[in-house]
């Protein structure tokens, strides 16, 4: 005959749970253990804590991965929840069995260390100390438990690290442009063009939809796309206006694919920064040059042409403060007009001189090469 098992424990499919009233607060939660023993053991830790919050106001030591889990799933609505869970994942494997109260920025230096010597870049590195500080922040202000005390007393100041090793945008002259182009497959090509020649972003132009494309019947020479809030990296919806070569570059994607602008082998691309991209820059002697510096292109090379600050903002879907979605007519061609300025090299005679170092690691100023890039 088996030995009595604890008051308030049982088993439902592999996991021991409890189902108890401890000093009027009934606990129902699973244990985590498949074994009794370890179940009863985790019963009596939970007792205990559940009377120290009762009787003394002590708080019950969370985990952080208890926390992370809370965490996820609340924030399920937000856009970057995806990164999110990505950055915890990694997050859990140095801190997951920590409480709450041990974690600091001394705690996560070994996050820190490891992460360094995985190769990645301090701006990655700070986005997961980013979460942990946005955890740690809800853990003591908002999240209250059944006891009516914060999961945490306070949030320690977790200090972000300088991102010495940030990479500077690089824009591209013409004749970069050209080489880049000319070692991209036809399905990548088309995209770029579109790109340095709208200022999108690489999933912006990865999820161009047909149903986001809106007629102007005043202005019938006009493309124009709003792209929802959810594909914007602001948050804001995304006004794009399409010059000559842009359009050009629409009207020839047209009735290739049901929903979707851009597509390869009858389905929409996840990403412009693939094999092909990577193998392109590298035949064309670019090998730092990323999907992103065509935004940085199309933003010089409207500055270089005198357009405004205000219209840079509007057409490069900068976070300005106004509605960018709201426009007269009027407005709407003046933005064509601007970003019809840099259609094509040399069309405007402004030449932009763009200040390179020879060598990044230099920096006296007469180490630097200078490149022209006619516009």
């Amino acid at each position: 005959m088996g030995r009595k098992r604890t008051p308030g424990l049982y088993k439902r499919g592999e996991f021991w749970q409890i189902d108890k009233k401890i000093f009027g607060h009934r606990l129902c939660e699973s244990t985590g253990a498949s074994e009794l023993e370890e179940a009863e053991k985790y019963l009596a830790r939970r007792s205990e804590e559940v009377r120290q919050a009762s009787v003394y106001g002590v708080r019950p030591k969370r985990t952080f991965q208890e926390a992370a889990t809370k965490f996820l799933m609340e924030n399920q609505h937000k856009r970057s929840i995806h990164s999110d869970a990505g950055r915890l994942k990694v997050l859990v494997k140095y801190i997951g069995n920590m409480s709450l109260e041990s974690i600091h920025i001394g705690s996560l230096q070994a996050f820190i260390d490891g992460r360094r010597r995985d190769g990645v870049k301090t701006r990655t590195i700070n986005h997961g100390l980013k979460v942990v500080r946005r955890i740690l922040n809800l853990a003591s202000t908002e999240w209250m438990d059944e006891y009516g005390l914060t999961w945490l007393g306070y949030a320690p100041k977790i200090k972000l690290l300088p991102e010495h090793d940030l990479r500077k945008p690089y824009p591209l002259s013409w004749e970069e442009q050209n080489r880049l182009f000319e070692e991209l497959p036809v399905h990548l090509k088309t995209m770029a063009l579109f790109a340095v020649n709208t200022g999108c972003r690489d999933q912006e132009v990865c999820q161009l939809r047909w149903e986001w494309e809106i007629k102007i019947p005043e202005l019938p020479h006009l493309i124009v796309f709003i792209v929802p809030s959810q594909w914007v990296k602001n948050g804001e919806d995304r006004l794009v206006i399409c010059n000559a070569i842009a359009r050009s570059v629409v009207d020839g994607e047209r009735d290739k694919h049901v929903t979707h602008v851009f597509s390869f082998k009858g389905k929409p691309l996840a990403r412009m920064l693939s094999t092909g991209w990577r193998l392109a820059r590298k035949n064309a002697g670019l090998d730092s040059v990323r999907v992103h510096d065509l935004k940085h292109t199309f933003g010089r090379r409207l500055r270089a042409v005198g357009v405004s600050l205000e219209d840079r903002q509007d057409l490069l879907g900068h976070r300005s403060g106004r509605i960018t979605t709201h426009y007269s007519s009027a407005e709407l061609q003046n933005l064509y007009e601007a970003t019809n300025k840099v259609c094509e090299e040399r069309r405007s005679g402004v030449v932009l001189t763009l200040l390179r170092r020879s060598n990044p690691k230099l920096v006296c100023q007469d180490k630097q090469s200078v490149q022209e890039v006619a516009l």
